[in-house]
This record gives structure tokens, C-alpha cells and sequence, in this order.
């Protein structure tokens, strides 16, 4: 079972949040925005989530909450949020309409692009270099939607939390890492390793993090077969693997 709210949470924070990564990775994303005057987007969800990005210098910023923005899209609940998302719903600007052509044009362009990294075809995956950028902006998009599931899904927040205080890094070796920090049964992402972490969490290489995504193999197995090193405060880990088999079920 999903819930209509988590999922929102997910496609704001985890999907388009992941559009800063896609930017700042793939050229072809920042050649999209190099010539343009900076503009920023608010999402406004009622009952849900509320973010502005913004577009500027090539990059991509995501901010929670609406502040001073370009173009507002107002989104009367979760469900229609997520349709957006899934392209069953086209969503109508309260503010910015003289900036339609950016919506239908650039930024259609930019989540084409992220949707064919996170949803690669077997073709594309045969490129080295596709791939391991496929498996980078998958590695932070699935490192987010842990911490929405585990703060919104009432499966998730059991897990949550029984998680300690401290700071879990995810990694991928030679790749990508992130912070789960945890306080009070409270989740927040940090797309970079942290410092001081109380748990670590590292798969072997892209390919084992891409066919767990996949769901190809069995992250039980893998760590049986020390393929996923995990060091520290195993309980924490053990919680965070809860939840991230919720991700499968969300993203799927």
C-alpha cells in the first residue's frame, strides 16, 4: 500500500529535487538554462508539500516552501500533484503565465531528460558513462525519498523511529555518497558525505547499486556476500533497510 501524501513528498523532494543533481552533471541539462535570464518555479501543494526551484548560471536550486517566484503552480491536493508528475495532469499557473513557454519548453525538456535517466532503457544502460550517471542521480533521488517515507508513511515513521540520533552515510565506492541525519525519529537528506557518521552504508560498486535499485538483486544477500560493507551501528542500518524497501514500492 502507498499513500497519496508520502508519494507527493517524494516527487517534489526525491524526483524534482534531483533536477540540481541532473544540472550540475549532464552538460546537455545546464546548456538548456547557460543563455537564459534566471528564473524560479513554486510548487504549492494543499494538505502536502511546497518548494520553488530555481533556474540560474545552468544550475538548478530547490528551496523548501514558495517564496519570491517567476511562475506559481498551485495544486488543490496530493493527488493531482502526482499526476503532474505521472503526465495525467496539466497544471494551470496562478502567477507567470508570460513564463508559459519555460513550462512546456525548457523545463519539460529537463524532467524528459531526468526521466530517462531514472527510468533508463536496457539500450542507454550500455553506455558506461550513461550509466554511471543513471546510477548517481537514482543514488540521490532513492537517498531522499528514505527520509520522506521514513517522516510520512506510517510504515516508514515505525522505522524512524527506532532509528538513534547520528548522522548515516550511504555510498556508492568510487561514486556518489549521502547523509541520512536522524533526530527525534526526524529524517533529513544531505546530498554529501558527513563528517562524523554513527553508521556507514557502502555498496561495492555501480553496477551492485543499479541492480538494487533495479530490484535485480537482494540487499540481504549482498551484505552476506560482503558486497554492501556496513560499519558502526548496525541497528541503525537495519531500520534505514526498512525503509528503504518501502522506496521500491513508491518508486516503482
Amino acid at each position: 500500500m502507498t499513500d497519496a501524501k508520502t508519494l507527493a513528498y517524494i516527487n517534489m523532494y526525491a524526483i524534482l529535487g534531483t533536477l540540481e543533481n541532473l544540472c550540475e552533471l549532464d552538460p546537455k541539462a545546464s546548456a538548456l538554462l547557460a543563455e537564459r535570464k534566471p528564473i524560479s518555479i513554486g510548487f504549492e501543494v494543499k494538505d502536502g508539500p511546497s518548494a520553488t526551484l530555481t533556474f540560474k548560471n545552468g544550475k538548478c536550486r530547490m528551496e523548501q516552501g514558495i517564496g519570491e517566484c517567476d511562475i506559481k503552480l498551485p495544486f488543490s491536493s496530493c493527488e493531482k500533484f502526482n499526476g503532474m508528475i505521472d503526465g495525467t495532469v496539466t497544471p494551470i499557473p496562478s502567477k507567470g503565465f508570460i513564463h508559459i513557454k519555460f513550462l512546456l519548453d525548457t523545463f519539460t525538456k529537463l524532467t524528459d531528460i531526468l526521466t530517462a535517466y531514472l527510468r533508463p532503457s536496457e539500450e542507454d544502460l550500455q553506455d558506461e558513462e550513461f550509466f554511471n550517471l543513471s546510477t548517481t542521480l537514482l543514488f540521490y533521488t532513492i537517498s531522499v525519498a528514505i527520509s520522506q517515507i521514513g517522516n510520512n508513511d506510517k510504515i516508514g515513521q515505525f522505522s524512524a523511529d527506532h532509528i538513534i540520533d547520528g548522522d548515516i552515510k550511504m555510498s556508492i565506492k568510487g561514486g556518489p555518497a549521502a547523509t541520512v541525519r536522524a533526530k527525534n525519529g526526524h529524517l533529513v537528506t544531505i546530498k554529501q558525505a558527513p563528517e562524523e557518521p554513527r553508521a556507514i552504508m557502502e555498496f561495492g560498486s555501480m553496477k551492485l547499486a543499479h541492480d538494487l535499485f533495479d530490484g535485480k538483486v537482494n540487499a540481504v544477500a549482498q551484505i552476506g556476500e560482503g558486497t554492501i560493507a556496513m560499519h558502526g551501528m548496525i541497528n541503525m542500518i537495519d531500520n534505514l533497510n526498512r525503509i528503504l524497501d518501502r522506496v521500491a514500492i513508491y518508486l516503482a
